[in-house]
């Protein structure tokens, strides 16, 4: 019987399904619910703290949390250059809002000292969504999704100012939210897009129990390695 495997296996049965090895930067945020959300996808998840966990992975997920915090540890933990590096060659990423802000090529109302890693050509803007008594949840339909519209959780959450032209959006906040609310200046917003193999939200998939998000990340990395 020719059961997915993982790579050891894979190079003594040519026919076997490689089963992905994706990374979670567990360095701050949201790390446990990617790791086990990207497990029930049916890939070997795993925790980076380190280069060399780093150069095991064939993806990364950037989760959520605090993004100028993010930022500064993957400096102290040489993990800032190494993973840029990755990113420029292709390496498929997902940024969950904090990880969303790293991915941005540019961040308005950023600190000074705040790293980006790069790898979406779009401008963000950080906490656009207000303070943290100001998140909310609503319905969102997100292409490349398949089925029901999804519960996205936005929480201290960014937004996308301006994407360029290669970038596709996959959502944006509809103008009246899930519990009839006017989304006032949050309306048409784009809060998930794509760019080659980077992908990113602005809310949290990983805090709903709804894997859909992360499995569209794992088809996209099934589709490079």
């Amino acid at each position: 019987m020719r059961d997915a495997t993982s790579r050891p296996d894979a190079a003594r049965l040519p026919w076997a399904r490689v089963v992905p090895v994706i990374g979670v930067l567990a360095l701050q945020g949201d790390v446990r619910e990617h790791l086990a959300t990207l497990r029930d996808c049916g890939v070997r998840a795993i925790p980076v703290r380190r280069p060399a966990e780093l150069d095991t992975v064939d993806a990364i997920v950037l989760p959520g949390g605090e993004s100028t915090t993010m930022s500064r540890l993957l400096a102290a933990f040489e993990l800032l250059e190494p993973l840029r590096l990755r990113i420029a060659q292709g390496m498929p990423a997902y940024g969950s809002c904090a990880g969303m802000i790293l991915l941005a090529n540019e961040v308005l109302d950023g600190r000074p000292d705040q790293h980006q890693l790069g790898g979406l050509d779009i401008v963000v803007r950080r906490n656009a969504f207000g303070r943290q008594v100001d998140s909310f949840e609503t319905d969102l339909r997100v292409e490349g999704v398949p089925g029901e519209p999804l519960r996205a959780v936005f929480i201290r959450a960014p937004w996308v100012e301006k994407a360029g032209s290669d970038v596709e959006v996959l959502a944006v906040v509809p103008a009246v939210t899930s519990s009839g609310a006017a989304a006032g200046a949050a309306a048409g917003r784009i809060v998930a897009v794509r760019q080659g193999t980077v992908l990113a939200t602005a809310f949290h998939p990983e805090l709903t129990g709804d894997g859909r998000v992360h499995a569209l990340f794992c088809a996209m990395v099934d589709q490079i390695i």
